[in-house]
C-alpha cells in the first residue's frame, strides 16, 4: 500500500501544479490523495468484505449494516492511535506489530473454524435463521477491523506519507472521519445488496455450505495474515 500512496500523491501534486491558483492550497492535494487512496483501500476484498457479505446473506440486512458500523468503529480505533502517535510506535516495533498480527490472525481463524462447523439448517424459516444479536454483529465487525494489522499499515502510512505534519489537527480528524465514514457507507451498500431479493431466500437452503465457504475464506485470511511478511 505504501508504494501506491507515494504514486497517487505524486500524481495529485502534479495535477494541482497545473493550476497556479491552487498551489498555496496544500490541503487540496492531501484531500485528493486521502479520498483516492481510501476508496481504493475500502473496495479491495478482505476480511471486512467477507464478514459483511456473510452476515447480510445468511442472517439479515440489519446484521450486515450493524457489522458495517462495527467496521467503521474499528477504523476509528486505528485513526485515534495514529493521531496520538501510537500508530508509528506499533509499526516500528517488530514485537508489537507481530503481536497485533498474531491476535488478528487467531481471531479470523477462530471465526472461520466456527463457520466451517456449520450444519444443515433443515427447513428453517427465514426468520429462524438469525442467530446473532445486534451487539454481536456490531462486535464482530469491530474486532474484524480493529485487529487487522493491514488496516494499521494503511492508516499509519496514509497519515505519514500524505498528510503534512503542519496540517491542522481538526483537518486530520476530518480525514479520519472520512476514512471511517467511507468504510461504513461502502459496507452498508454491500449489506443492502447481498440481503436483497429472492436469491437470498433460495440461498438460505444452502446456508451451511455458504457458511463453510466464508469460514474457509476467513481461515485463509488468518493463515495469510499470520505468515505474510507485511510491508512495514
Amino acid at each position: 500500500m505504501s508504494s501506491e500512496i507515494i504514486v497517487i500523491r505524486r500524481l495529485a501534486t502534479a495535477l494541482l501544479r497545473r493550476h497556479p491558483r491552487w498551489r498555496a492550497r496544500k490541503t487540496m492535494t492531501e484531500l485528493l490523495a486521502v479520498v483516492t487512496i481510501t476508496i481504493i483501500a475500502v473496495i479491495s476484498p478482505g476480511p471486512d468484505f467477507a464478514m459483511v457479505t456473510r452476515n447480510s446473506l445468511l442472517l439479515s440486512r440489519r446484521a450486515g449494516v450493524l457489522t458495517a458500523l462495527g467496521i467503521g468503529a474499528g477504523v476509528c480505533v486505528h485513526v485515534t492511535y495514529t493521531l496520538l502517535g501510537v500508530g508509528l510506535v506499533i509499526r516500528q516495533s517488530v514485537l508489537l506489530f507481530d503481536i497485533l498480527k498474531l491476535v488478528g490472525a487467531v481471531y479470523l481463524i477462530w471465526l472461520g473454524t466456527k463457520m466451517l462447523r456449520a450444519k444443515p439448517a433443515g427447513q428453517l424459516a427465514a426468520t429462524e435463521v438469525t442467530a446473532i444479536s445486534d451487539l454481536g454483529a456490531l462486535r464482530m465487525g469491530f474486532f474484524t477491523n480493529a485487529l487487522n494489522p493491514k488496516t494499521t499499515v494503511f492508516v499509519v502510512s496514509l497519515f505519514m506519507q500524505v498528510v503534512e505534519p503542519t496540517t491542522a489537527l481538526s483537518i486530520q480528524i476530518g480525514y479520519g472521519a472520512f476514512i471511517a465514514a467511507a468504510h461504513v457507507i461502502w459496507f452498508t451498500v454491500v449489506a443492502v445488496f447481498f440481503s436483497s431479493g429472492a436469491v437470498r431466500l433460495r440461498l438460505l437452503d444452502l446456508r451451511h455450505w455458504i457458511d463453510r465457504a466464508f469460514g474457509a475464506l476467513l481461515v485463509g485470511f488468518g493463515v495469510l495474515l499470520a505468515t505474510a511478511n507485511l510491508t512495514r
